[in-house]
């Protein structure tokens, strides 16, 4: 058997491995026809903490334009507010639909 001494070992360096964190990502409501204004509104306030005037103008938005970045969250927060929002919507029966994108 040969033996090998501590000295002969090669050791590779290790290599780094580099994460970032996953950003902040855009919740972006969508309109529809069917899903009321009221509802929008509802979930924009109790969802998404946002005040009566700022809920009624983002909702303005999305019914005219066709659509509004109604926040701006890290990923996860992002996805759960949406799950959220989207169980809120199924539950009443409404078709309302957002997605999320990168910033």
């Amino acid at each position: 058997m040969d033996k090998t001494s501590e000295s002969e070992v090669a050791i590779k360096p290790k290599s780094l491995v580099k994460f970032s964190p996953p950003g902040e990502h855009k919740v972006i409501y969508l309109n529809d026809d069917v899903t009321p204004m009221d509802f929008v509104i509802e979930s924009l306030i109790d969802i998404f903490d946002h005040d009566n005037a700022s809920a009624e103008l983002l909702t303005m938005r999305v019914h005219e334009e066709g659509s509004a970045v109604v926040a701006v969250l890290p990923f996860e927060i992002a996805e759960h507010k949406g799950i959220e929002t989207t169980m809120f919507a199924r539950k009443q029966g409404y078709p309302f639909q957002l997605k999320i994108e990168p910033e």
